[in-house]
Protein backbone atom coordinates (compact mmCIF):
# COMPACT_ATOMS: atom_id res chain seq x y z
CA UNK A 1 0.00 0.00 0.00
CA UNK A 2 3.18 2.33 0.90
CA UNK A 3 3.70 1.69 -2.73
CA UNK A 4 0.60 2.95 -4.00
CA UNK A 5 0.59 6.06 -1.53
CA UNK A 6 3.89 6.73 -3.10
CA UNK A 7 2.76 6.54 -7.05
CA UNK A 8 -0.60 8.40 -6.09
CA UNK A 9 1.35 11.46 -4.98
CA UNK A 10 3.21 11.34 -8.49
CA UNK A 11 -0.12 11.23 -10.21
CA UNK A 12 -1.30 14.15 -8.05
CA UNK A 13 2.61 16.50 -8.59
CA UNK A 14 1.85 15.71 -12.66
CA UNK A 15 -2.01 16.48 -12.56
CA UNK A 16 -1.54 19.60 -10.85
CA UNK A 17 1.07 20.78 -13.16
CA UNK A 18 -1.10 20.63 -16.00
CA UNK A 19 -3.50 22.08 -14.57
CA UNK A 20 -1.39 24.81 -13.44
CA UNK A 21 0.03 25.24 -16.92
CA UNK A 22 -3.72 25.64 -18.54
CA UNK A 23 -5.16 27.72 -16.15
CA UNK A 24 -2.04 30.64 -16.26
CA UNK A 25 -2.51 30.24 -20.01
CA UNK A 26 -5.68 31.36 -20.34
CA UNK A 27 -5.12 34.86 -20.86
CA UNK A 28 -2.91 34.12 -23.79
CA UNK A 29 -4.52 31.53 -26.50
CA UNK A 30 -1.52 32.43 -29.00
CA UNK A 31 0.48 30.72 -26.37
CA UNK A 32 -1.69 27.23 -26.35
CA UNK A 33 0.89 24.90 -27.36
CA UNK A 34 2.10 25.26 -24.17
CA UNK A 35 -0.64 23.76 -23.00
CA UNK A 36 -0.23 20.91 -25.38
CA UNK A 37 3.08 20.91 -23.67
CA UNK A 38 1.88 20.21 -20.22
CA UNK A 39 -0.94 17.82 -21.47
CA UNK A 40 1.60 15.48 -23.44
CA UNK A 41 4.00 15.95 -19.60
CA UNK A 42 0.76 14.52 -17.58
CA UNK A 43 0.20 11.73 -19.88
CA UNK A 44 3.60 10.54 -20.25
CA UNK A 45 4.50 11.12 -17.14
CA UNK A 46 1.28 9.37 -15.49
CA UNK A 47 1.43 6.23 -18.09
CA UNK A 48 5.07 5.77 -17.00
CA UNK A 49 4.02 5.17 -13.40
CA UNK A 50 1.37 3.05 -14.65
CA UNK A 51 3.47 0.99 -16.83
CA UNK A 52 5.52 0.61 -13.96
CA UNK A 53 2.76 -0.53 -11.78
CA UNK A 54 2.00 -3.44 -14.34
CA UNK A 55 5.72 -4.53 -14.76
CA UNK A 56 6.63 -4.53 -10.85
CA UNK A 57 3.94 -3.87 -9.06
CA UNK A 58 1.85 -6.72 -9.49
CA UNK A 59 4.03 -9.22 -8.35
CA UNK A 60 6.61 -6.37 -6.01
CA UNK A 61 3.80 -4.79 -4.44
CA UNK A 62 0.54 -7.29 -4.86
CA UNK A 63 -1.36 -4.76 -7.08
CA UNK A 64 -3.04 -7.54 -9.80
CA UNK A 65 -4.42 -6.91 -13.32
CA UNK A 66 -8.23 -4.80 -11.75
CA UNK A 67 -5.74 -2.50 -9.98
CA UNK A 68 -3.83 -1.60 -12.51
CA UNK A 69 -6.75 -1.19 -15.43
CA UNK A 70 -8.42 1.09 -12.98
CA UNK A 71 -5.92 3.21 -12.27
CA UNK A 72 -5.23 3.57 -16.17
CA UNK A 73 -8.99 4.38 -16.22
CA UNK A 74 -9.16 7.09 -13.68
CA UNK A 75 -5.42 8.57 -15.45
CA UNK A 76 -6.74 8.63 -18.72
CA UNK A 77 -10.57 10.31 -17.63
CA UNK A 78 -8.24 12.83 -15.44
CA UNK A 79 -6.23 13.91 -18.15
CA UNK A 80 -9.35 14.38 -20.08
CA UNK A 81 -10.88 16.33 -17.60
CA UNK A 82 -8.12 18.81 -16.11
CA UNK A 83 -6.60 18.91 -20.13
CA UNK A 84 -10.11 19.79 -21.85
CA UNK A 85 -9.16 20.52 -25.07
CA UNK A 86 -5.36 19.98 -25.42
CA UNK A 87 -5.29 16.19 -26.73
CA UNK A 88 -1.24 15.54 -25.75
CA UNK A 89 -1.53 13.75 -29.12
CA UNK A 90 0.30 15.06 -32.25
CA UNK A 91 -2.15 12.62 -34.49
CA UNK A 92 -4.89 14.67 -33.38
CA UNK A 93 -2.71 17.93 -33.93
CA UNK A 94 -2.26 16.74 -37.75
CA UNK A 95 -6.00 15.49 -37.83
CA UNK A 96 -7.37 19.22 -37.17
CA UNK A 97 -4.63 20.51 -39.85
CA UNK A 98 -6.28 18.18 -42.29
CA UNK A 99 -9.52 19.29 -41.41
CA UNK A 100 -8.56 22.95 -41.99
CA UNK A 101 -9.18 23.57 -38.44
CA UNK A 102 -5.20 25.09 -37.98
CA UNK A 103 -2.92 26.18 -40.40
CA UNK A 104 0.89 24.65 -40.43
CA UNK A 105 2.89 26.61 -37.65
CA UNK A 106 0.43 26.21 -34.92
CA UNK A 107 0.23 22.53 -35.87
CA UNK A 108 4.16 21.88 -36.26
CA UNK A 109 4.36 23.54 -32.59
CA UNK A 110 1.89 21.39 -30.74
CA UNK A 111 3.83 18.36 -32.30
CA UNK A 112 6.82 19.81 -30.94
CA UNK A 113 5.28 20.19 -27.90
CA UNK A 114 3.87 17.13 -27.33
CA UNK A 115 7.27 15.67 -27.98
CA UNK A 116 9.35 17.85 -25.85
CA UNK A 117 6.59 17.82 -22.90
CA UNK A 118 7.29 13.31 -23.30
CA UNK A 119 10.74 14.01 -22.89
CA UNK A 120 10.34 15.58 -19.99
CA UNK A 121 8.04 13.45 -18.82
CA UNK A 122 10.29 10.69 -19.36
CA UNK A 123 13.41 12.39 -17.58
CA UNK A 124 11.15 13.03 -14.35
CA UNK A 125 9.88 9.88 -14.01
CA UNK A 126 13.67 8.39 -14.13
CA UNK A 127 14.79 10.98 -11.38
CA UNK A 128 11.54 9.66 -9.49
CA UNK A 129 12.52 6.11 -9.90
CA UNK A 130 15.91 7.07 -8.89
CA UNK A 131 14.60 8.08 -5.22
CA UNK A 132 13.93 4.85 -4.75
CA UNK A 133 10.75 5.56 -2.53
CA UNK A 134 9.51 1.83 -2.50
CA UNK A 135 10.71 -1.64 -3.47
CA UNK A 136 9.01 -1.07 -6.76
CA UNK A 137 10.42 1.97 -7.52
CA UNK A 138 13.65 0.39 -6.58
CA UNK A 139 13.25 -2.33 -8.86
CA UNK A 140 12.35 -0.15 -11.59
CA UNK A 141 15.00 1.61 -11.29
CA UNK A 142 17.55 -1.28 -11.61
CA UNK A 143 15.38 -1.80 -14.95
CA UNK A 144 15.80 1.34 -16.41
CA UNK A 145 18.49 0.87 -18.73
CA UNK A 146 17.05 -2.29 -19.81
CA UNK A 147 13.10 -1.57 -20.18
CA UNK A 148 11.21 -4.56 -21.33
CA UNK A 149 10.03 -3.09 -25.01
CA UNK A 150 5.80 -2.79 -25.37
CA UNK A 151 6.13 -3.77 -29.02
CA UNK A 152 5.55 -7.86 -28.82
CA UNK A 153 4.82 -8.89 -32.35
CA UNK A 154 7.23 -8.30 -35.76
CA UNK A 155 6.88 -4.89 -37.11
CA UNK A 156 4.46 -5.57 -39.79
CA UNK A 157 2.24 -7.29 -37.36
CA UNK A 158 2.65 -4.41 -34.71
CA UNK A 159 1.73 -1.49 -37.57
CA UNK A 160 -1.78 -3.23 -38.33
CA UNK A 161 -2.40 -3.38 -34.73
CA UNK A 162 -1.81 0.03 -33.77
CA UNK A 163 -3.50 1.08 -37.36
CA UNK A 164 -6.54 -0.57 -36.59
CA UNK A 165 -6.89 0.90 -32.98
CA UNK A 166 -5.66 4.12 -34.19
CA UNK A 167 -8.71 3.87 -36.61
CA UNK A 168 -10.70 2.88 -34.26
CA UNK A 169 -9.76 5.77 -31.76
CA UNK A 170 -10.19 8.32 -34.47
CA UNK A 171 -13.81 7.34 -35.88
CA UNK A 172 -15.18 7.76 -32.33
CA UNK A 173 -13.34 10.54 -31.16
CA UNK A 174 -14.85 12.49 -34.44
CA UNK A 175 -18.35 10.92 -34.23
CA UNK A 176 -18.47 12.03 -30.53
CA UNK A 177 -16.62 15.64 -30.64
CA UNK A 178 -19.68 17.67 -30.98
CA UNK A 179 -21.46 16.11 -28.00
CA UNK A 180 -20.81 17.09 -24.33
CA UNK A 181 -17.76 16.29 -22.82
CA UNK A 182 -19.59 14.80 -19.84
CA UNK A 183 -20.52 12.07 -22.62
CA UNK A 184 -17.07 12.18 -24.57
CA UNK A 185 -14.78 12.51 -22.08
CA UNK A 186 -15.54 8.81 -20.17
CA UNK A 187 -16.56 7.41 -23.38
CA UNK A 188 -13.02 7.97 -24.90
CA UNK A 189 -11.36 6.85 -21.58
CA UNK A 190 -13.39 3.92 -21.46
CA UNK A 191 -12.30 2.90 -25.21
CA UNK A 192 -8.59 4.19 -24.52
CA UNK A 193 -8.56 1.64 -21.70
CA UNK A 194 -10.02 -1.29 -23.40
CA UNK A 195 -7.84 -1.19 -26.34
CA UNK A 196 -4.39 -0.77 -24.64
CA UNK A 197 -5.67 -3.63 -22.56
CA UNK A 198 -6.53 -5.49 -25.03
CA UNK A 199 -3.66 -4.88 -26.92
CA UNK A 200 -0.99 -5.55 -23.83
CA UNK A 201 0.50 -8.59 -25.82
CA UNK A 202 1.11 -6.98 -28.90
CA UNK A 203 1.92 -3.31 -29.18
CA UNK A 204 0.23 -1.49 -25.80
CA UNK A 205 -2.25 0.09 -28.06
CA UNK A 206 -0.70 3.60 -27.85
CA UNK A 207 -2.04 5.27 -30.59
CA UNK A 208 -0.04 8.35 -30.09
CA UNK A 209 3.58 8.96 -31.18
CA UNK A 210 4.63 10.85 -28.41
CA UNK A 211 3.24 8.92 -26.02
CA UNK A 212 4.95 5.77 -27.30
CA UNK A 213 8.45 7.86 -27.79
CA UNK A 214 7.94 8.73 -23.68
CA UNK A 215 7.25 4.51 -22.97
CA UNK A 216 9.26 2.03 -25.44
CA UNK A 217 11.49 4.02 -27.81
CA UNK A 218 14.33 4.38 -25.63
CA UNK A 219 13.86 0.43 -24.71
CA UNK A 220 15.84 -2.36 -26.64
CA UNK A 221 14.65 -4.86 -29.05
CA UNK A 222 13.79 -2.72 -31.97
CA UNK A 223 15.49 -0.02 -34.12
CA UNK A 224 13.99 3.59 -33.97
CA UNK A 225 13.03 2.97 -37.91
CA UNK A 226 11.12 0.13 -36.21
CA UNK A 227 9.50 2.10 -33.56
CA UNK A 228 8.73 4.73 -35.93
CA UNK A 229 7.14 2.92 -38.68
CA UNK A 230 4.48 0.49 -35.76
CA UNK A 231 3.95 3.71 -33.56
CA UNK A 232 4.14 6.92 -35.80
CA UNK A 233 3.08 5.89 -39.29
CA UNK A 234 0.86 3.74 -37.92
CA UNK A 235 -1.05 6.36 -35.66
CA UNK A 236 -0.86 8.63 -38.74
CA UNK A 237 -2.39 6.31 -41.09
CA UNK A 238 -5.11 5.61 -38.99
CA UNK A 239 -6.09 8.70 -38.56
CA UNK A 240 -6.13 9.28 -41.94
CA UNK A 241 -8.35 6.60 -42.67
CA UNK A 242 -11.00 7.60 -39.88
CA UNK A 243 -10.79 11.21 -41.44
CA UNK A 244 -11.54 9.82 -45.03
CA UNK A 245 -14.12 7.52 -43.43
CA UNK A 246 -16.00 9.65 -41.61
CA UNK A 247 -15.74 12.63 -44.06
CA UNK A 248 -15.37 11.24 -47.18
CA UNK A 249 -12.33 13.29 -48.22
CA UNK A 250 -9.40 15.32 -46.68
CA UNK A 251 -10.54 19.28 -46.35
CA UNK A 252 -6.30 19.78 -46.57
CA UNK A 253 -6.10 17.96 -49.85
CA UNK A 254 -9.21 17.45 -51.56
CA UNK A 255 -12.33 19.26 -51.87
CA UNK A 256 -14.30 16.95 -53.69
CA UNK A 257 -16.24 14.44 -51.25
CA UNK A 258 -14.86 11.01 -52.55
CA UNK A 259 -16.91 8.37 -50.56
CA UNK A 260 -20.45 10.50 -50.19
CA UNK A 261 -23.00 11.84 -52.15
CA UNK A 262 -23.70 15.13 -50.76
CA UNK A 263 -27.65 15.52 -50.95
CA UNK A 264 -28.86 19.35 -51.91
CA UNK A 265 -30.02 21.65 -49.38
CA UNK A 266 -32.58 23.31 -51.08
CA UNK A 267 -35.75 20.93 -51.95
CA UNK A 268 -38.51 21.50 -54.91
CA UNK A 269 -41.81 23.01 -53.25
CA UNK A 270 -44.46 20.22 -53.97
CA UNK A 271 -46.40 23.14 -55.92
CA UNK A 272 -43.95 23.77 -58.90
CA UNK A 273 -43.30 19.83 -59.26
CA UNK A 274 -47.06 19.47 -60.11
CA UNK A 275 -47.00 22.23 -62.96
CA UNK A 276 -43.94 20.61 -63.77
CA UNK A 277 -45.59 17.22 -64.56
CA UNK A 278 -48.89 19.20 -65.69
CA UNK A 279 -46.35 20.85 -68.43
Amino acid sequence: MSGLNASLGYFLSAVIFAAFVRALLRKWPRFSFVSEFSSSFMLVACWLEVQTIVEVGEWAGGLGPDVTVTILFVVLLTHGVICGGTSGNPSLAVQKFLQLEASFLPTLLAVAAHFAGAHLALLVAVFYWGLELTDMHMIKNLMTSECSTSLQVPVLQGFFTECTCALILHLVHLSLRRRSALIRVPLIAVLLTFLSYTAKTYTSAYMNPSLAYGLTFHCPGFTFTEYAVVYWLSSLTGMTLALLLYMGHIPRIFAKNLLYFQKTRFRVPKGEKAEKKKM
